[in-house]
């Protein structure tokens, strides 16, 4: 099979279809995809637990009741911090634009100057050699290019305006009730 392009800095949207719970209507934005492997983010699965009670030491760098976010299914007890830098050179690694990866070491005071806006997350998505590629072909994801406000905006409803911003069909898709039993 041939690897698709480099999904990196695109949304992955979950098709109405895909059963797997840990994904099911979720957007996820891809930080990573390379032939050994690709990482994302679920954007839209707040938890119920704050930043500040989570990661006090991050907490200044968000609003105060920002919630953590559920960022996948891998290493759930770890913290993964995406943000939008006024400097793209101090992120560890840029995911699109000026929107990446906090580094562990970050000094949290000078991160006040170097970035315009915080998202935590709890966990990441990740998948194998090929594994994203063959659920592509599967058609278990929707594709597109991300936004920052994507990322940094509400969560309440990102995957029916995801849809929506795709266009055609998809429009269609963007209005299905989330159990289509009581249709």
């Amino acid at each position: 099979m041939s690897r698709s392009p480099s999904l990196q800095g695109h949304l992955l949207v979950a098709a109405p279809d895909l059963a797997d719970p840990n994904f099911r209507r979720t957007v996820v934005v891809i930080a990573e995809h390379t032939p050994e492997a690709a990482m994302g983010l679920i954007l839209n699965r707040p938890l119920d637990l704050t930043v500040a009670a989570a990661v006090p030491l991050l907490s200044h760098l968000v609003g105060l009741d920002d919630p953590v976010y559920e960022g996948g299914p891998v290493e759930r007890e770890s913290v993964v911090a995406l943000a939008e830098f006024r400097d793209p050179h101090l992120a560890v690694s840029l995911a699109f634009g000026a929107i990446g990866f906090l580094g562990a070491d970050a000094d949290p005071e000078a991160l006040d100057a170097a970035v315009e806006a915080v998202r935590v997350f709890s966990g990441y998505s990740g998948w194998g050699p090929g594994q994203l590629d063959e659920e592509l072909t599967e058609e278990a994801w929707i594709t597109l290019p991300a936004e920052r406000d994507d990322v940094f905006g509400s969560p309440d409803g990102l995957w029916g305006r995801a849809l929506r911003r795709k266009g055609g069909r998809y429009r269609l898709v963007a209005t299905m009730p989330d159990d289509p039993t009581v249709n």
